[in-house]
């Protein structure tokens, strides 16, 4: 909850700053909050005592407050809101990515930051997001299957960590951190609603925590379940109608947020057995059943609808259920020669069940079922960690950290296929009749499979304070995998503290990311429309390992690897005040990335002389391109104490460049298909380099009475583009800024009343132009890091104890 008028002075220390450090609750009390520059950190140190002001490496605490700040009930979409660096865009129309969105860490994929939970590798989501978003190709965590209300906290390293945690960690880490209070506890009750009338959405959240035996443990259990309508922001067609087309003026399209029933439990626990050994668990179970739209069937239509099933056409409607559950559990103590150890089991299990419904199977002909069960997706993780480590004493200001490790993880990632309707190719319908569900087809059985591989890990690190005023750490970590062999990451970081006043701090590192499972393996069909092209395409994704894949010249997938370098200022002048201004580059080569859409008449012609028909283009994964990001962050607080009250003020910016640095040439196999076929076009090198804001400003603050609380906050999205293959199709979208204000009331010391708007002026993107929005159907794009909602207004009820 923030404000964004600056007293004068303030503002210009800030203008450049992030909103990381003193968001709260406007319920919260100001006044008894303890600083979060003195709050231990456990992410990027193995190092017990380290504090957010004394890292070596730039990090954020998000706290609880901040994440209940906004009407959202979304974990990815609070962070988004508190953090620069990191873009939550709100896609709709693209299959499952609609349900389960992507979010990204300066400017990087999102599959290259690593999730924690309470230290400990969180597994990924099932899906692979594969429709013209951003991260097209990537298959992240569902930051959205954590409940808010067993969060403590959030530490968001801004650094890369493959030295130090393994594969993925190349933009940085977000560790999330689950309450431990072995008492207290809250009830809150959320409703709100869009402007526009839809939309509306009802949470309730509660926590509570319990002490074990005679004060020597916790268990604090947490719960969430709520619901959320659809949107709907779609336009008439406006074009001049086909036979695929809806009649000039119909709305046909749904395009927004998708229907969400979702719930979630979550628990954290820790026991101390004896004086030196304690026990501890803690894990998430997440039920999401979430509907989103496809594309629009004409009644006219003669190869996707039959009349006497569906004489208006259809809207076809794509189901996902998420069911999604994760434990930890672990023994760790300390030994008599001072080594303190940790041994754990970490499970992981995603699984995405896919449904379409108002649909048909044309090649089924009039008998077609209008409902089929498309399949299920599921990825499995199962690790085993054992570390160690001691403070050594060197003769130096402080005793020295090490810290030694080993990791042994299985992944699994499973492709079932859906009933026979879903996919079927029966050739019963219209001459040319489109094969499987309109919308969104079965996985048949030729493309599923069950997938598996296993990989082992040793890492080391030192970490010291040489000094009072230099303190540095090296990190290792020697990683191998059966499906492609080994990789070495190291990191050196430094911090030197000229005065308190004034620190400057430095990494480099070296890192990875291991293609995923799904990445190697996942086939699919996808109705997918082209920029600047008013047609649909079905397009076949195939695993570049296949045979067809390697007739367009795929070629096996290999580890990305990462050099990154950040360079900072730590700066804390006056009483209340704290600035940091961290520089960064990342250059990743063998960067993994899904192909461009290959289209044509001899494209159709390859995949037919395959045994593949009903389709007309494919597309595979490829380490064809390097990238280089290159940014800033200037992240600072103030804190102003009145004389009855307290203002916290907080403000951020993030400025991020990527650029495609090398392409890889276009196979021989490619050439000879077509020479204006290209495995990387200029649609996805805009993607990547212009599909994301390159400056995100924040500003914000709260003023705290012992009853009242009141926020305003503004945050400006830098511009967006969009790069067609037809150059004169390119379109930017302009920079936005948008204002969140809320006004808090505790009736009591137990209660907190809060209503409060989103985006309350209501702003929106750009509009597409005519050639880039189907017709006039589709008047936002999908790249908008805001999404296309419009105000959103809410109240909330909170009870604490």
């Amino acid at each position: 909850m923030r404000l964004s008028r600056l007293p004068l002075a303030t503002a210009v220390a800030l203008a450049l700053t992030a909103p990381m450090t003193f968001a709260q609750d406007a319920g919260s009390d100001a006044q008894t909050r303890t600083s979060t520059l003195d709050t231990l950190i456990v992410t990027g140190t193995r190092v017990s005592d380290r504090t957010v002001a004394e890292s070596q490496s730039p990090i954020d605490i998000i706290t609880s407050e901040a994440l209940t700040a906004t009407g959202t009930t979304e974990l990815a979409t609070a962070l988004s809101r508190a953090l620069p660096s990191l873009n939550f865009p709100r896609p709709a129309l693209t299959d499952g990515t609609s349900a389960i969105r992507p979010a990204q860490l300066r400017g990087l994929a999102p599959d290259q930051v690593l999730v924690l939970v309470n230290g400990k590798r969180r597994h990924t989501s099932s899906l692979l997001n594969l429709n013209g978003t951003i991260g097209r190709g990537s298959s992240p965590v569902d930051l959205n299957t954590i409940p808010i209300s067993a969060i403590e906290r959030v530490e968001v390293l801004r650094d890369g960590a493959s030295a130090q945690y393994g594969s993925d960690a190349i933009a940085g880490v977000v560790n999330v951190v689950l309450k431990g209070a072995s008492q207290g506890g809250s009830l809150s009750v959320n409703y709100g609603q869009y402007s526009a009338g839809d939309g509306k959405q009802s949470q309730i959240a509660g926590d509570t925590g319990i002490a074990l035996g005679d004060d020597r443990g916790f268990l604090h259990l947490s719960a969430q379940v709520g619901q959320q309508d659809s949107t709907n922001r779609a336009r008439p067609f406006a074009g001049t109608p086909g036979p695929t087309q809806p009649a000039l003026g119909q709305k046909a399209f749904v395009i927004g947020e998708p229907e969400v029933d979702f719930g979630a439990v979550g628990f954290n626990t820790d026991f101390a057995f004896t004086d030196s050994i304690s026990g501890y668990a803690f894990g998430t179970a997440s039920n999401r059943d979430i509907t989103s739209f496809a594309f629009f069937r004409a009644p006219a239509n003669p190869t996707q609808n039959i009349p006497s099933i569906h004489p208006d056409g259809f809207l076809p409607e794509i189901n996902n259920i998420s069911k999604d559950r994760s434990i930890v559990a672990g023994l760790k103590g300390y030994t008599a020669s001072e080594w303190t150890w940790d041994l754990s089991y970490n499970y992981g299990y995603n699984h995405l069940e896919f449904y379409t419904r108002n649909t048909l199977n044309a090649s089924l002909g009039p008998t077609s079922p209008t409902s089929f069960y498309d399949g299920a997706l599921e990825t499995t993780q199962n690790i085993v960690n054992f570390d160690v480590s001691k403070q050594l004493d060197w003769g130096l200001a402080y005793p020295v950290t090490l810290s030694l490790g080993a990791e042994a993880r299985n992944e699994k990632w499973n492709q079932s296929p859906g009933e026979y309707g879903s996919y079927a190719d029966a050739g019963n319908g219209v001459p040319n009749a489109g094969a499987g569900a309109q919308g969104f087809g079965g996985f048949a059985p030729e493309v599923s499979g069950a997938y598996d591989r296993d990989s082992y890990a040793v890492y080391a690190g030192l970490e010291a304070d040489f000094t009072e005023q230099f303190s540095a750490g090296l990190a290792a970590r020697y990683e191998d995998y059966d499906d492609f062999g080994s990789q070495v990451s190291g990191k050196l970081s430094a911090r030197y503290a000229f005065t308190d006043a004034v620190a400057l701090r430095g990494t480099v590192s070296s890192g990875f990311r291991a293609p995923s499972l799904a990445q190697q393996y996942f086939q699919t069909v996808s109705t997918v429309f082209l920029p600047g092209d008013p047609n649909p395409y079905e397009i076949r994704t195939f695993p570049a390992s296949s045979a067809v894949a390697q007739a367009f010249g795929a070629e096996p997938l290999q580890p990305e690897e990462s050099l990154s370098y950040s360079l900072g200022v730590v700066l804390q002048p006056v009483d209340n005040l704290y600035l940091t201004i961290d520089a960064y580059q990342i250059d990743v080569d063998d960067r993994i990335a899904l192909s461009s859409n290959l289209t044509g008449d001899a494209v159709r012609a390859l995949l037919e002389s395959q045994g593949i028909f009903g389709v007309n283009g494919g597309r595979y994964f490829t380490n064809a391109i390097d990238t280089r990001t290159r940014g800033i962050d200037v992240v600072g607080s103030y804190r102003w104490d009145l004389a009855a009250s307290t203002l916290d003020l907080t403000a951020g910016y993030n400025h991020t460049k990527t650029e495609v640095t090398r392409i890889a040439d276009n196979p021989p196999e490619l050439d000879a298909i077509g020479v204006d076929l290209e495995r990387i076009d200029r649609v996805e090198i805009g993607r990547i380099e212009q599909g994301f804001p390159r400056n995100k400003l924040l500003l914000s603050g709260t003023w705290s009475t012992a009853d009242w609380a009141f926020a305003l906050a503004t945050t400006r999205y830098g511009s967006v583009a969009t790069t067609p293959n037809n150059a004169a199709n390119d379109q930017t979208y302009g920079a936005k800024w948008l204002v969140d204000v809320s006004a808090s009331y505790k009736p009591g010391s137990n209660w907190t009343l809060t209503l409060g708007a989103d985006n309350v002026l209501n702003e929106y993107p750009d509009e597409n132009t005519l050639a880039n929005s189907t017709n006039g159907q589709f008047p936002y794009s999908n790249l908008s890091p805001f999404g296309f909602g419009g105000a959103f207004g809410y109240a909330k009820v909170t009870y604490t104890w």
